[in-house]
């Protein structure tokens, strides 16, 4: 049986991270936010990891899985203050940026996960998250490295705990090759659905989507992006 016909296997550090962990040098003033601002945000190992010790007036906890430089994270933080975010990235200087647009909308409501999300998420409290954004995750293109991708069935199962019912994953890629692959996994998953009405339902962002510089350079590219709003549904995930 193929790996794409089969269940994924879990395998080692599930939901893990592959590859480099810092890239270029960081700026003066980004140094100085990963001295001063980071501690202040930081979720740490031990943390108590409910929305009431995180952000104990918050309405809902959301996560952010690879947040990337943190446009998407800090705009929906700014347009949501109600919200309590958990941001997840490994990569250094994704975080720093991220700092830097905390810092210049003076966000309170954001959390940041320095390390794996497959550890963070096993510690979130069953049905603690309001929803769950997954974008422009790293595609790993060649056959060999698929089994590095983060969407995988035993990554939805682990997220179905977290997720209440009726909430949403939402997915976006301009790899169509990993667009087919997560909604393999999404159909075969018994927690989860996706349930398109129009073309546009996967051809158009959500109303509150901040483009960036990555997505405009994959339309440049000819790689238009797709959208997936899959909600959780079905059976329990405990």
């Amino acid at each position: 049986m193929t790996e794409e016909a089969g269940a994924d296997r879990p395998r080692p550090g599930e939901g893990g991270v592959f590859g480099r962990r810092t890239g270029r040098k960081l700026h003066s003033t980004q140094s100085v936010l990963m001295r001063e601002l980071l501690p202040r945000l930081a979720i740490g190992p031990n943390d108590d990891l409910t929305r009431d010790a995180l952000f104990p007036s918050a309405a809902e906890l959301r996560l952010e899985i690879g947040f990337g430089g943190g446009e998407h994270l800090a705009h929906h933080a700014g347009h949501r203050p109600t919200a309590g975010f958990i941001g997840c990235e490994p990569f250094r200087n994704g975080v720093a940026k991220f700092l830097e647009l905390a810092d210049a909308k003076a966000l309170t409501n954001v959390g940041i996960w320095n390390g794996d999300a497959g550890l963070l998420i096993d510690r979130l409290p069953t049905g603690s998250l309001a929803g769950v954004d997954l974008f422009y995750p790293d595609p790993w293109p060649k056959r060999r490295q698929r089994k590095r991708r983060f969407v995988s069935d035993d990554i939805l199962h682990r997220l179905a705990r977290v997720m209440a019912q009726g909430t949403m994953l939402r997915f976006a890629t301009d790899i169509d090759d990993y667009a087919g692959w997560t909604l393999a996994r999404v159909r075969r998953s018994p927690h989860f659905a996706w349930e398109p009405t129009t073309a546009d339902d996967w051809r158009q962002p959500w109303p509150d989507w901040p483009s960036t510089r990555y997505e405009a350079k994959a339309l440049r590219e000819g790689r238009p992006p797709v959208y997936l709003s899959i909600v959780r549904n079905g059976q329990s995930a405990d």
